[in-house]
């Protein structure tokens, strides 16, 4: 099946969200989605207010009929809303205080209601093609898919070959909005409240930027060959587009069960088939068996762990939060990631938005404890944060529900490129060390920008 060919198709119509669109999204509930012109879009701004009482008031607009329901495949996007959620809406739900720098103005909520949707089942090699049949409807939803068969019919002929990666990633052409000064000083600063006892940990990012005279469906082209992830995401809002190749999930309801999915802990994975590193295998080995093996991520997962605990149990029915997955090492084209899996049954009166309020944003890239973590970053980040953090994912009109935490993202807007890195500061954390980390997550983000910009001017 040609997936790049169909996210082709649908980055030429209006207001494409795209999910998936790579093999290794069969590791992020199988399936893929593709979809356009939205019936509706909803979007909340800075300077606006009560946004969880206008969200519900959205969400709850559409229902879908009770005997539709089991009519497909458990877990599988039905139509509904898909878009994203911004970092900065935890402002929202705990009394932040809000100094950085919103440079990029960008929605802190943004969601399109679509009525049709492709979803690719990635483990049966089969499309589904959805259509909700809505009130008032000019167009009938045996015409809708009909549509849809044209859109995957015409994808199967578009050919998609991404430029090959650079040997070497220039940062001397990137720019940063700190300084290595001012991340020191920010590190420092940092320990301090630690070893004061205010924080156990936290998650201190820096922002790239990049100049991008490209398509942004290029860029995900790019991503989802070399540096494909299980919760990609592609969005075009119009004056911006989001280009996400984010490994990590921040929330999955399905049946009445939540899941989420914190990722602590990371260590470079070298391209065992390419010629810049001829030990590869061996560095990978090590670095593997590092990561594994470090009390300091172990101690820092579990740091995360706990947090994630107690933000379930807000929301579900007391007894069934547990850890399902402790810890393991998950491999990815560039890193390797320590993950643990925390879950728990939804209790029968809790809302999406209470499922919000409780988790967002999600723990793994705070620190904790979590408010005062956020406070600390708002204190040492230049620049507010926008989609990087928050999450990325769909709202199935069925309340089925996935998004991501939408790290190694990728903002494109007015022509320039913007990505953001960072690590869980500790105890025991080493400044240089961290200051690496970020460059480690950074470079598949940049390479990719690079190589196809580059390749638009030839």
């Amino acid at each position: 099946m040609n997936l790049p060919g169909l996210s082709q198709v649908f980055a030429q119509l209006e207001s494409p969200s795209i999910l998936g669109g790579n093999p290794s999204r069969a590791d992020a509930g199988k399936f893929s989605y593709w979809a356009a012109e939205p019936k509706e879009i909803f979007e909340f701004r800075t300077g606006q207010e009560r946004p969880f009482e206008k969200l519900h008031n959205v969400l709850y607009k559409y229902r879908l009929h009770e005997h539709d329901r089991n009519a497909m495949p458990e877990g599988i996007f039905r139509g509904g809303w898909i878009g994203y959620f911004s970092y900065e809406l935890a402002g929202f739900i705990e009394h932040l205080p809000s100094t950085t720098l919103d440079d990029l103005e960008m929605p802190l909520i943004r969601l399109c209601f679509y009525d049709r949707v492709i979803a690719y089942d990635h483990i049966k090699k089969t499309f589904w093609l959805i259509a909700l049949e809505m009130p008032g409807d000019i167009v009938p939803p045996e015409q809708k898919l009909t549509e849809l068969e044209r859109l995957v019919t015409q994808s199967q002929h578009i050919e998609i070959c991404p430029p090959a990666p650079s040997e070497i990633t220039d940062f001397s052409r990137v720019r940063c909005n700190m300084s290595k000064a001012h991340y020191l000083r920010a590190f420092g600063k940092i320990k301090q409240y630690i070893y004061d006892g205010e924080v156990y940990q936290i998650n201190f990012s820096r922002r790239f930027e990049s100049e991008f005279d490209a398509e942004a469906i290029d860029l995900f082209h790019w991503q989802n060959q070399y540096n494909p992830s299980p919760y990609a995401a592609y969005i075009d809002g119009g004056n911006f587009h989001i280009v996400s190749a984010s490994p990590e999930m921040f929330i999955m309801i399905s049946d009445g069960i939540i899941q989420t999915k914190p990722i602590k802990g990371t260590r470079e994975h070298l391209d065992e088939n390419g010629a810049e590193y001829p030990h590869a295998k061996q560095i990978n080995t090590r670095n593997l068996n590092e990561l594994l093996h470090s009390e300091k991520e172990q101690a820092e997962l579990n740091m995360i762990i706990d947090l994630e605990r107690n933000d379930v149990a807000k929301i579900c029915v007391p007894g069934t939060r547990k850890v399902i997955q402790p810890r393991s090492i998950e491999s990815y084209p560039t890193v390797f990631h320590a993950v643990a899996t925390v879950a728990g049954r939804l209790r029968d009166e809790i809302t999406f938005c209470d499922v919000i309020k409780a988790m967002f944003p999600g723990g793994s890239i705070t620190g904790a404890p979590k408010i005062r973590s956020m406070e600390i970053i708002d204190e040492t980040e230049p620049t507010a944060r926008g989609v990087y953090t928050g999450g990325i994912g769909f709202i199935g009109l069925d309340g089925t529900t996935c998004f991501n935490i939408a790290i190694r993202t990728i903002i494109i807007k007015d022509r320039k490129a913007y990505t953001q890195t960072g690590g869980g500061i500790v105890a025991d954390s080493d400044a240089e060390a961290e200051w690496q980390e970020t460059i480690t997550k950074a470079r598949a983000l940049i390479a990719g920008i690079q190589s196809v910009v580059r390749n638009s001017k030839n």
